[in-house]
């Protein structure tokens, strides 16, 4: 038997790895940056070791004099089909009748079902409504919500232009300097969050009448972020009820241009349910409902049918004095807390659920926000590093260090055990750092 002689072969390369050049690689915002760090460390959010004070979101739990939660949903006929992309027609009048009954009793200009959009989701109504944005220029704040910035850079229409604010003066900025802003900048629309995440501050009573007042006479769109309306500690705004919106500021809720977004997720802490929603001029929802069919398609038709019984003023109102209640205690213990830790508070939050604090006088290892957002992950405590509220759509002030790198934002919308763990957690950081 004759043996062929064995051929050597070349050994196969491996094949390249693919470049997937037609993608972009896609930055994560604050709140997921963080979150997935403390994934990396063995974080998951049914773990009784973490303390996530990084979280957007409220604790979601009953609390004491709040309408119980809501634990059933029913299936009905039909509810396996599409919602309307402008949402189902009786949440849209329920929408309208809470900020009706609540902000707009004696006024002859009303809202009505066509002035609203539902939408799946914060980031789908305010994507949406970017999308039904023109070529103008868009002013925004620095420093502001962790998500604008990619919001403000995927859509080329329009044009960001940011507006510092100074932590000197309480990140206050009045009517008047909107004004030269949108005069000098040539502003076609502003977009805010109020209350502002991450500082907390409020533009609240008359100064927010003077905002909506000159938007008006300006032709000015005032996008508000509302979010955080409920979650108010301003003492005049509390006595009015717990709730700031420019809803209650609105002369004709057809022609003032202002354009309103909130929805379950905080205000009425069910932020699973995923339902939003954009009020405004009847114009501009046509627009944004056009949006909505290319973008998201709407949402989901069962939670909205029963999202209508929570919009009920009298529930609302329950449920809001019940957050005053409960999240009252929680900022004084966070606020508190902090600050005798050595943090350094520019406002005390008059709004949301978070404190907005400078590790300017701790230790040097630990003297900028991300060392120590990465120390306090070894002690199990996420917190987000402030630099990412500095909102730069395009990056284009790359390579220039952040205003915000010494601060952080610390959410008290966990529940009282968590914050008080992650306090003293902290406490025992700064107390070995050098």
């Amino acid at each position: 038997m004759t043996t062929l002689p064995r051929i050597k072969t070349a050994e196969a390369e491996p094949a390249p790895a693919p470049s997937f050049a037609a993608f972009r690689e896609v930055p994560r915002t604050g709140v997921i940056y963080v979150t997935t760090e403390a994934q990396r460390r063995g974080y998951s959010s049914s773990s009784p070791e973490w303390c996530n004070l990084g979280q957007g979101m409220p604790e979601s739990e009953a609390l004491p004099g709040a309408p119980p939660r809501i634990a059933e949903l029913p299936i009905r006929d039909g509810d396996h089909e599409y919602a309307p992309v402008a949402g189902l027609g009786e949440l849209r009048e329920a929408i309208a009748g809470f900020y009706n009954e609540l902000f707009r009793r004696g006024m002859g200009s009303k809202y009505s079902a066509e002035n609203v959009a539902v939408s799946g989701g914060g980031r789908s109504a305010l994507t949406r409504v970017a999308a039904s944005l023109g070529h103008v220029n868009l002013g925004h704040f620095l420093p502001d919500y962790t998500a604008y910035e990619e919001l403000l850079d995927v859509f080329r229409l329009f044009s960001p232009i940011p507006i510092l604010l100074e932590s000197e003066r309480g990140y206050a900025f009045s009517a008047a300097e909107m004004r030269r802003e949108v005069m000098g900048r040539g502003l076609s629309a502003i977009l805010a969050s109020n209350p502002s995440n991450p500082t907390g501050k409020v533009i609240g009573g008359s100064d927010l009448a003077d905002w909506v007042a000159a938007a008006r006479d300006l032709d000015c769109a005032l996008i508000f972020d509302e979010f955080y309306s409920h979650y108010v500690w301003r003492p005049d705004l509390v006595t009015l009820g717990g709730i700031e919106t420019a809803a209650r500021y609105v002369e004709d809720v057809d022609r003032d241009p202002v354009v309103i977004l909130d929805g379950l997720t905080k205000n009425w802490r069910y932020p699973g349910w995923r339902v939003t929603w954009a009020l405004g001029p009847k114009r501009v929802i046509e627009g944004v409902v056009s949006a909505g069919s290319f973008l998201d398609g709407g949402g989901s038709r069962p939670l909205q049918r029963k999202a209508v019984e929570l919009l009920a003023p009298t529930a609302a109102m329950a449920e809001t004095r019940a957050i005053h209640q409960t999240f009252g205690k929680k900022r004084a213990k966070l606020l508190n807390g902090l600050r005798d830790l050595g943090f350094t508070v520019d406002l005390p939050p008059e709004g949301t659920f978070y404190v907005w604090a400078s590790t300017e006088h701790l230790p040097p290892s630990i003297g900028d926000g991300m060392a120590l957002f990465r120390a306090a992950l070894e002690r199990k405590v996420i917190t987000v590093p402030g630099e990412f509220f500095d909102v730069d759509p395009g990056k284009r002030r790359s390579g220039r260090a952040s205003r915000f790198r010494r601060h952080l934002r610390f959410s008290f919308g966990p529940p009282m055990s968590r914050i008080e763990l992650a306090l003293e957690r902290l406490r025992e950081l700064i107390a070995s750092a050098s």
